[in-house]
């Protein structure tokens, strides 16, 4: 008889790692994390967080994290408990998903809004790009929400995929990060455009500093290497004084002195540290304190990590 198919063995020994996992996060008393470290808040194993591609803290409620997920699904966000609970799932009306990569928690005149970035374009052919804008609902409850408002935008030069987008209040501004190209890209759109023309990312910088592979680790597996240092998510502190970024391996923080624009930020090298055993790492984002950031991947089951930078 054939032996089971690797993606299965891969998913039945996540499935029991998870198990474990999850038993240690219910029966084990969690100290309070050291001023640095990772420890484990909780596992993803429902069914309906099986693409998870982004997430974000909510302003408006106390531990619950928004998450949407990866094309292909509904027009959808889920509210999910920072021990990896879903809580409700709510449908986003009067918008088409394309391919929705990444989620930012913000305030703005007193009002706490989720902006959604439908900007992922694996195959270079989008054209047009949108970022829909929706309040937090008063409650956590399953319901429907309508953008309060879209941006609908371009890139200046050419496509590309785009995974990682952040927004900072103070400056007024969406900060969007290019994944594939080397060294990524990063450009800045206004968070509230006049009227509803078309509008045209603007490119502030590059990242430095995103670690690379070495030479010995291209030649144990080269298109895992490769991968590691492409972005797959970003969020900026709720002080707007940092702005993290994850790569499929590494997690970047990048600290704004007084008087900078974020592309003068990232052109100095991060602080960074590799992420702990997190399969297809693609969604990060800071806690409401800003003290601490969540981080998952896209797969069922997957360990939700509380990392203290």
């Amino acid at each position: 008889m054939p032996g089971p198919h690797p993606r299965n063995l891969q998913r039945c020994l996540i499935a029991v790692l998870a198990m474990a996992l999850a038993a240690c996060a219910r029966e084990t008393p969690q100290p309070e994390p050291a001023e640095h470290g990772t420890r484990l808040a909780g596992v993803l194993i429902d069914p309906q967080l099986d693409e998870i591609s982004g997430l974000a803290a909510s302003r408006r409620h106390a531990d619950v994290l928004w998450m949407l997920d990866d094309g292909g699904n509904p027009e959808r966000l889920f509210a999910v408990s920072t021990s990896g609970t879903r809580l409700a799932t709510l449908r986003v009306e009067g918008v088409t998903k394309t391919d929705w990569e990444d989620i930012a928690a913000f305030e703005l005149d007193g009002r706490a809004y989720l902006l959604i970035a439908d900007t992922g374009d694996n195959g270079g052919l989008r054209r047009s790009l949108q970022l829909h804008v929706v309040e937090e609902p008063a409650r956590i409850e399953n319901a429907r929400l309508r953008p309060a408002w879209s941006i609908a935008f371009r890139w200046p030069d050419g496509a590309r995929d785009c995974e990682a987008v952040a927004v900072d209040v103070e400056r007024g501004e969406v900060l969007l990060i290019s994944k594939k190209r080397q060294p990524p890209e990063l450009f800045t759109l206004p968070l509230r455009p006049p009227g509803t023309a078309l509008q045209t990312a603007t490119r502030v910088g590059q990242l430095t500093g995103v670690p690379q592979a070495d030479a010995e680790a291209l030649r144990r597996n080269p298109q895992r290497a490769r991968l590691d240092s492409q972005v797959t998510a970003a969020d900026v502190s709720p002080d707007g004084r940092t702005l993290a970024v994850m790569t499929y391996r590494w997690l970047l923080l990048y600290a704004r002195l007084d008087g900078e624009d974020w592309g003068q930020t990232v052109s100095r090298a991060p602080r960074f540290q590799p992420l702990p055993w997190l399969p297809q790492a693609e969604a990060i984002g800071w806690s409401r304190d800003g003290r601490h950031l969540y981080a998952t991947g896209e797969f069922i089951p997957a360990p939700l990590y509380r990392v203290t930078p």
